[in-house]
């Protein structure tokens, strides 16, 4: 199988990448503003290049994939914040025209990475797929919508394709300085040395999902003989999580344990726009392509340290 992971140069991307070309011939585009060429996997197909560049058409083309992972995105709801229009830009129409492209194409499948944010304020834990959705931030706004443009341009062709909701990703290559979560940036200061800053009482949850089992979710529905576009809604929608909730003081524990670090981490006030309680209910994915979540937060976290301590 040939595949093309847009955005392969990131974090999730590289991660990916480095599984897929163990048994698949592998392109990536990427525009390295976020992701890092030193990442990119020698035996990998590369082209440096935009999603909204005239020539993305050719470009996908040139590579002639038989599926399509599109994890290239505007990640940080900070930036969203400042920039929605740019946010609009990369995360809706730059996936509307990575559909048009693989449509035009030949392309056989499209998977394409949303969001938690789609949803905003839970109103049940955990959630499932048609629970009700009010993003919080331009960028769960521009994600949603993706999910809905994609559909458009993919739903009258031959093409399958879905979009997967990721919960709290988090794992080795994640950088701390931009897309990077609450783990990533408690590991970078722990490795520094400094005692990370939990906003809130630590009693908040999320689903925090090692990036490990982000690639066994994707690589299980590149293989799938079965067809994602059939899981219902307009722009079929999957969950990919753990469905389980981890408070950040248990993340707080285990990374204390790991690294060794004696001292208590800094508590501050909660910041605007942060939910108190998240988690995603995976099991329509676990139905429709036979995945779930198989590495426990411990051991993610474990593993994730020991990245950072090496790395960070």
């Amino acid at each position: 199988m040939r595949v093309l992971v847009t955005g392969g140069a990131g974090f999730i991307g590289t991660n990916l990448v480095n599984a897929l070309i163990k048994q698949h011939e592998v392109g990536i585009i990427d525009d390295l503003s976020t992701g890092h060429r030193k990442n990119v996997h020698p035996d990998a197909w590369l082209r440096i290049m935009d999603i909204l560049d005239s020539d993305l058409d050719s470009a996908v083309a040139e590579f002639a994939p038989d599926a399509i992972v599109h994890l290239a995105a505007q990640a940080s709801v900070g930036e969203s914040i400042k920039d929605p229009q740019r946010d609009w830009d990369v995360n809706a129409e730059g996936t509307r025209r990575v559909a048009a492209a693989a449509a035009k194409a030949g392309v056989s499948r499209v998977i394409s990475a949303s969001s938690a944010a789609v949803y905003g304020e839970p109103v049940e834990v955990p959630l499932p797929e048609d629970a009700h959705k009010e993003p919080m931030n331009p960028y769960g706004r521009s994600k949603l919508a993706a999910e809905s443009l994609m559909a458009q341009e993919l739903a009258s062709t031959s093409v399958d394709f879905a979009s997967f909701r990721f919960s709290n990703v988090y794992g080795p290559l994640q950088d701390w300085r931009g897309e990077g979560g609450v783990i990533a940036i408690f590991c970078a200061k722990l490795a520094a040395g400094d005692a990370p800053t939990i906003y809130g009482d630590g009693s908040q949850t999320r689903d925090f999902i090692f990036v490990g089992d982000i690639v066994g979710a994707i690589t299980a529905a590149l293989r799938t003989g079965r067809s994602l576009r059939d899981g219902g809604g307009s722009g079929p929608a999957y969950n990919v999580a753990t469905s389980r909730e981890t408070t950040v003081d248990e993340v707080a524990a285990n990374l204390r344990e790991a690294s060794g670090f004696s001292d208590s981490f800094v508590y501050a006030a909660p910041r605007d726009g942060d939910v108190d309680r998240s988690a995603l209910d995976a099991q329509k994915a676990l139905d429709v392509f036979a995945w779930d979540a198989r590495i426990p937060v411990d051991r993610g976290l474990a593993e994730t340290w020991t990245w950072f301590s090496q790395n960070g």
